[in-house]
């Protein structure tokens, strides 16, 4: 069954708001999991026949985000997830065998070709990190790099809204960062998922923007290109 949810129905943060938070030397756009194997038509996930067009809908938002952060002079951070049989958790292995899903797990393999970023690529003063699981903060060095650039709010963008988006920007505030998460900056694979995802984090831990709402408050502000 397929249904019709706006995410606009959700509170989002008007830009007379916004421009007190997203100052942008103390800003960093986080980016996450825009890989091949989660977002490509030749990855795992497109190879299994998933519609990607609320993928794809946010990856041109987050390229818009992207010079909009690179003008301002806000920092850019990549995170992505790169698996090794050495470093899988028990209990995801475990998670999916229960499940009847055993060897699923095996997804952004270091060294092929499905753990690649899509689209959107690191450039030079760029933050990237690697993480072997959904928190871009656990077992990486992401707050340490972030907290040397004064860093203190972080726009959140990316994939899946309902994982790894949701499990960072937790942590991100459990870690003492303010969160603003772009709305239609992330997706997820279905739309109640994408959705839900969006009204738990509001609830508890971020703010909603969209991005015309984040080019807006930008706009308003010196270039600092």
């Amino acid at each position: 069954m397929t249904s019709s949810i706006s995410v606009e129905v959700l509170p989002h943060t008007p830009a007379s708001l916004l421009k007190d938070i997203i100052e942008p030397a103390r800003t960093a756009l986080l980016l996450i999991d825009v890989q091949v194997d989660f977002v490509s038509p030749e990855g795992v996930i497109g190879m299994a026949g998933v519609d990607m067009s609320t993928i794809t809908s946010a990856i041109d938002k987050m390229e818009t985000l992207r010079a909009a952060a690179k003008a301002q002079g806000a920092t850019v951070a990549f995170l992505r997830v790169v698996t090794r049989e050495e470093t899988d958790s028990d209990a995801l292995k475990n998670l999916y065998a229960w499940r009847g899903r055993s060897g699923q797990h095996a997804i952004c393999r270091a060294d092929e070709p499905g753990s690649d970023y899509f689209r959107l690529f690191p450039e030079e003063g760029d933050i990237d990190v690697e993480k072997a699981l959904f928190d871009g903060f656990y077992g990486t060095d992401l707050e340490e790099q972030l907290r040397a650039r004064g860093i203190d709010t972080l726009l959140v963008a990316g994939v899946t809204t309902d994982c790894c988006v949701d499990q960072t920007a937790r942590s991100a505030f459990h870690r003492n960062f303010n969160v603003v998460v772009v709305s239609d900056a992330c997706a997820a694979y279905e739309e109640l998922l994408h959705f839900g995802g969006l009204l738990a984090l509001e609830k508890n831990c971020a703010l909603l923007a969209d991005t015309e709402t984040v080019l807006a408050t930008w706009g308003d502000l010196p270039d600092r290109g």
